[in-house]
Order: structure tokens, then sequence, then C-alpha cells
């Protein structure tokens, strides 16, 4: 009788074990996101991503942008790792902060990452690597590549400058039809002068590119396309000097004039992208519920904004978030894959609002877990990395063209 019960009250814990795994698994979903029916997902497709093959003559979308990052380095091409030996972020609060480890990342087997890459810690100048992510870009659908940039000479604390990197980036994109686009990141003393001469010197040096992104407005026009991250930290009434026709130092209406795209975190920074003169708004931030810009509860609302102001709203989706392995103090906003339901929960949201582009957080932005990059399953003695098993390592760039066929075919049936 004793051995029944014992065997009862275990049975019982494992059914309430797993009961607590399986709520935690999905606590980024709600019944609201379900998928309706025929949407594209893995379910619905047995077959392993690998065993399909984009179809034949099939091109990318450009209307499908995804964030991409050149400032990995390894020791064959930078005599060093760069960015895979990242540093662990201490938290602000110095109390906080004491309860959690220092120091650096040791690659090859210990990266500042969750997952591990297919490539290895590899280097952004490596022309088989970039090769290979052109391939895996347009396997995907992708049409534009929007790279992090920097101005020459300057870079994140953990890279070496990139601006270099560009035309090798540019000519690899051309070879498979993709286009690139910049995606000026903050640095000291940004503002808008500095901006006013980037934006030249990008124009001046790459715009004659033929993978140099164009977006054709609806006036017919053809410009580039520029998103400004954390643009917040300029006041609009510096950007209005040089995005408003009448700024002291305005780009428009000039051989320089561009469609310029603001990040939106806050709910009160809609009012000042529109009195900075921006032309739109994207979210980047691939955790949902994060900010008031990234939670797809409110990408409604931001979309009415924005058709009322003549504004392109930009939602970002990510097929998850974890960076706990550059700020181990930051569990409580990773988002669980959940097999690729929270990625399919974001473009259901995004595809929801009617958007023009959709922008992916991220190709290969391994420090935040949110790279629809090739990962493979890696032990070592000190570390298990997180993985896409049961699915191939592909399995987000196979569902993201899935969405890209999805997305192309409900904008056809919008202009209906």
């Amino acid at each position: 009788m004793r051995r029944r019960r014992r065997r009862g009250v275990l049975a019982l814990l494992l059914a309430a074990l797993f009961v607590f795994g399986t709520v935690l698994a999905l606590r980024t979903l709600r019944a609201a996101d379900a998928l309706p029916a025929g949407a594209p997902g893995l379910a619905e497709q047995p077959a392993p991503p690998e065993a399909r093959e984009p179809a034949a003559g099939s091109g990318p979308s450009y209307d499908l942008h995804a964030f991409y990052y050149a400032w990995y380095g390894s020791p064959r091409f930078e005599g060093r790792y760069l960015h895979w030996d990242h540093a662990l972020v201490p938290h602000w609060d110095p109390k906080v902060s004491a309860s959690y480890p220092r120091g650096r990342h040791r690659p090859p087997d210990d990266i500042g990452s969750s997952f591990y890459p297919a490539l290895g810690p590899y280097s952004s100048r490596d022309p088989a690597v970039v090769d290979e992510h052109m391939g895996q870009l347009r396997a995907a659908a992708i049409g534009v590549l929007v790279l992090s940039w920097y101005p020459p000479g300057l870079a994140d604390d953990n890279e070496e400058p990139s601006d270099s990197l560009v035309p090798f980036i540019l000519d690899a994109a051309q070879r498979y039809a993709i286009k690139v686009a910049f995606h000026i990141q903050p640095y000291k003393g940004r503002d808008d002068h500095t901006v006013h001469e980037n934006i030249k010197y990008i124009m001046d040096k790459y715009g004659s590119h033929a993978a140099f992104y164009k977006y054709k407005t609806s006036t017919g026009r053809s410009l580039p396309l520029f998103y400004i991250y954390d643009s917040y930290l300029t006041p609009a009434e510096s950007w209005a000097n040089l995005l408003t026709p009448s700024g002291s130092h305005s780009l428009r209406n000039t051989a320089y004039d561009a469609v310029f795209i603001a990040l939106l975190v806050e709910e009160g920074h809609k009012e000042d992208i529109l009195s900075a003169g921006y032309d739109g708004m994207y979210t980047y931030f691939a955790s949902n519920g994060f900010s008031f810009g990234s939670s797809h509860q409110n990408w409604k609302a931001i979309k009415t904004f924005c058709d009322s102001n003549n504004l392109m709203f930009i939602p970002s989706v990510g097929p998850g978030y974890i960076d706990t392995s550059i700020r181990p103090w930051n569990n409580h906003n990773t988002r669980n894959r959940v097999n690729g339901k929270y990625y399919e929960t974001a473009l259901q949201a995004a595809l929801t609002v009617r958007p023009e582009i959709v922008s992916i957080t991220s190709f290969n932005e391994w420090h935040e877990g949110t790279q629809i990059e090739k990962a493979v399953p890696k032990k070592t003695l000190t570390r298990l990395y997180l993985d896409y098993l049961p699915h191939q390592p592909n399995m987000y760039l196979e569902l993201t063209r899935r969405w890209a066929e999805h997305f192309s075919k409900e904008k056809e049936q919008w202009l209906m």
C-alpha cells in the first residue's frame, strides 16, 4: 500500500512538473495570438525543412528586410575573436550586479550567445561566410539586408571599424539579387549634423552600386532608405533641421533626399518622430512586451497613427529573444522560441496590420538570440547551447520563406 501511495505521489509530482514546464514555455503566447487557418507553418508541413528547396525561379521579396551584423571576427582574419568573446555586461544597479558573474567569453567553445552557429565563431571578413550568408538570405526569400553601420574609423566597444567591408558585402549581395540598406548606429557625438555627413558619404560612395537598396515611393521616386537606430537620443527639433523641408540643413528635395525610418520605443515617440520629419518608424526589438513599440498588441494603433500622418510603419518580428549569455540578469525578457511558434505569432501579428514592409530581427544578432541564421546543437564541458531541434538548422530560414510567400499573396489581396 505504501509503495502504491509513493508511486501515486511521484506520478502527480511528474505531472505537475510537466504542466509547469509547458506553461513556462508558452508564456509569451496568448490565445489571441493563435494562427489563423491557412497560415504557413511547420505543423502543416511534415517534411523536414531541408527536404524542400525554393521554387525554381523564385526571387527574393524586397518587402522583407533583415537586420544584419558584420561585426564578428576570428583569429584567422582579424588575429583574434571579435564579438564572440563578448563581455558579460554588468547590471546598472551595483547591488544587483554583484550577484552575477563578470568577465568575457572564451571562444571557440565558449561564445557570447545561447545558440551556436553552424559556421562556428566566424569572421565577417571571410568571403566564404559572406557568400553562405547571402545564400541563406536568398533561400529565406529575404530581399533586403539591413547592414548595421558605423562611420569610417568608428565601431562599438567589441569590434573594429567595419566600413571597409561594405563594398565586399554589396558585391556578394548583388550575386544573389539581394539589396543592401543601412542601419545607422548611435556613436559618440551623433547628431543631425553628423548624420547629414553620414548620408552624403554613404550615397556618394555606395549609392551607384547595383545592390544599393532604393525604395519606390507612392509618387514614383526611387530613394535610399535608412534606418536610424536609437533615433530618440537626438531631440526631435534637431532632426527637424535635417528632415523637414524648411530645416537649416535639410536633405529634402536635394540629391541626398531619402526615406528615413526612426526607432519607436515609447508611445510618446510617435509624436516626436512625426515632428522630426521622419518618413516612418520601426520597432526593432524581438521581445514582445519589452517596449511599447515591440508589443504586438500595440501595432494596430501604431499603424492607424502612421496612416493618419502619411508615415510608414515597419513592424519588426523575431524568432525569440535570449541575451543572458551577455546580460545574465535579464532573464525576464527572454522569449522562448517554442519550436517556431513565437516567430509565426509575430509574423501573423505583423501581417494583420497590413504593412508595406516587414523587418526581421535578426539574421545574425547572436548575442540576443534573435538570429534566423543556421544554428547547430553543441555541448562542451561547461556549456550546453540551445538549438533548433527537433527541426533542422535551416528551420527559421524555411519558415521565413513560407511566410514571405504568404505575405506576397496577402499583399495582392490587399490591393484588390
